[in-house]
């Protein structure tokens, strides 16, 4: 566990009944506007895969999901509740027939036992988990920067309107241009700093930056981050950070990426070490060219809710569980959790 930072006379802007109405304000307007901008059409998501299947989100490779069994499918049967939906909606474009530069979203919802609690951290997730079908030529750095410039679209109507609807909650803190980096010039400019501190001072000087290029080693001989070998396409992904005013800090918002093709999947595969899971169907159907080549990512809900509604803990717009030490904390501080 993490320690939970209370920031010194913090106070929320809005009260348990204004917060949860705010929530869905959010929610709505940034969905519909996400649609909207990538045209994408909303889908029903699964809440737990069959292991067998390689569909679910490995993450890092190391977090355990949670699994069962059912009496209706069999004792040999091994369900796992999802971690995301990264590889499922790949899968789900294809049983789906989408035309290319279409694609869908879901409302998705998670389980991840094995993560550390703190102010951004819960164990349980929420997320908007969305996926395109593109072409082989759109496979560039260039068209996954133009993606996430149509993401950042959507975030800034959010913002107007959360400012429109409760001016109390201060003037926007959102730049009109999110700034682009890679993580090896992100470690040139930054070299004596941890990949996280240099999260924390790029996002202090940019506000919105979308840090790219993320799972391979750099220069240094370390990974700026974890990712998992078989979806996203190292060369070609990134994660999009906000300033956090309250905290004073980095907020990922968002991890995506060009997926994985049949050359960078096994190439990938094999910097893991992980070239065995090439016989699940998942990765054999990409192997073979039957996904289709897309984008995708996850947009956490309430990491966006806790930025637009300058809250200091996740706990203040999603209803989690809590060790005894952070809801001592909250309490102490004032801070209501959900």
């Amino acid at each position: 566990m993490s320690e939970v930072m209370i920031p010194i006379g913090y106070q929320s802007q809005l009260d348990l009944i204004e917060t949860e109405v705010a929530i869905k304000m959010i929610k709505d307007t940034f969905q519909r506007r996400l649609a909207e901008e990538l045209r994408l059409t909303r889908v029903s998501a699964p809440l737990f895969v069959l292991k067998n299947t390689g569909l679910n989100d490995n993450l890092n490779g190391v977090e355990r999901p949670v699994g069962f069994t059912s009496n209706a499918l069999g004792e040999d049967q091994e369900v796992e509740i999802i971690h995301s939906l990264a590889k499922w909606k790949r899968d789900a474009l294809y049983r789906y027939h989408f035309e290319p530069h279409t694609g869908l979203y879901t409302d998705m919802n998670a389980i991840r036992r094995d993560e550390e609690l703190d102010n951004l951290h819960s164990m349980y997730v929420d997320q908007w988990d969305w996926e395109m079908i593109i072409n082989r030529e759109d496979r560039t750095q260039e068209f996954f920067k133009e993606t996430v410039r149509k993401i950042y679209r959507a975030l800034l109507d959010v913002e107007f309107q959360m400012i429109r609807h409760y001016p109390r909650l201060s003037q926007s803190v959102m730049p009109e241009e999110i700034f682009f980096i890679t993580t090896q010039e992100l470690e040139d400019l930054y070299p004596a700093l941890t990949p996280k501190e240099r999260e924390r001072e790029i996002t202090r000087a940019k506000k919105a930056v979308c840090i790219m290029q993320i799972g391979d080693l750099l220069a240094s001989g370390i990974k700026h981050d974890g990712r998992a070998p078989d979806y996203d396409d190292w060369a070609l992904n990134g994660d999009i950070i906000l300033y956090n005013t309250v905290l004073d800090d980095a907020l990922e918002i968002s991890s995506m990426g060009i997926r994985v093709d049949e050359v960078s999947l096994v190439e990938q595969l094999k910097k893991a070490g992980d070239e065995d899971r090439l016989s699940l169907p998942f990765h054999q159907n990409i192997v073979n060219k039957v996904l289709p080549l897309s984008i995708g990512g996850g947009i956490g809900q309430s990491r966006l809710c806790m930025f637009f509604l300058r809250k200091a803990h996740i706990g203040e717009v999603q209803a989690s569980l809590w060790d005894e030490a952070t809801m001592e904390a909250c309490e102490k501080a004032n801070v209501n959790l959900l």
